[in-house]
């Protein structure tokens, strides 16, 4: 099944249940400790009940962790799995190591993580340093886009895998999906990002 044909079928499916990536929705935050805590507790987990609470209680708690100096003088010298309430040693060194990797880039806020990300020879290189770090995969990859607020990248995810087997889409490859998503948007003028979130919400 080729994408343009998995593409018509997720639009008809979209169509039928009343279903519109046409609403424009801004996700992320200005915050580079919210960042890479969402992008690493997001794994397997329910964004609203678990993920959601703990990145906003990063924020209350550390402001100044908005910067990639300033959490990491709080992870230092404080208990970050007491402010997110998190035990696991696995997901607290994967936070520790995405921030070593921007420290490495010289990535200090969220504004120069969404540099890096628009620029073609950065963004290959931050994603490729990325990628070495444990349960870094592509979606995950894909995911730090959508939290510094591009609106033109998608992360494909069991939900919108879900999505696409109701619409009677086959072929659940991440690479094919991603194209099926971005090429419905473009056939209905949409952001991608966008018809990501309204899938994300179906």
């Amino acid at each position: 099944m080729t994408t343009s044909m998995d593409a018509g079928k997720l639009l008809t499916y979209l169509d039928s249940n009343g279903i519109s990536g046409a609403n424009q929705v801004t996700r992320g935050w200005e915050h580079l400790g919210a960042v890479i805590v969402d992008a690493a507790l997001q794994r397997r987990q329910r964004y609203k009940a678990t993920v959601e609470p703990r990145v906003r209680a990063l924020i209350e708690a550390w402001p100044d962790a908005a910067t990639s100096s300033g959490f990491r003088a709080r992870i230092e010298s404080e208990n970050l799995s007491a402010v997110i309430r998190w035990k696991s040693a696995d997901r607290l060194h994967q936070i520790d190591e995405i921030l070593s990797v921007f420290e490495s880039k010289n990535i200090n806020t969220v504004s120069d993580l969404r540099t890096w990300l628009a620029s073609s020879p950065g963004r290959l290189e931050l994603r490729s340093a990325l990628r070495r770090v444990k349960h870094v995969g592509p979606k995950t990859l894909d995911y730090f886009d959508i939290l510094v607020g591009r609106f033109d990248s998608v992360a494909i995810d069991t939900k919108i895998r879900k999505v696409a087997a109701k619409a009677g889409i086959i072929n659940h490859a991440y690479g094919h999906l991603a194209a099926v998503v971005h090429e419905a948007a473009a056939m209905r003028g949409w952001r991608p990002g966008d018809l990501d979130a309204a899938l994300w919400n179906a």
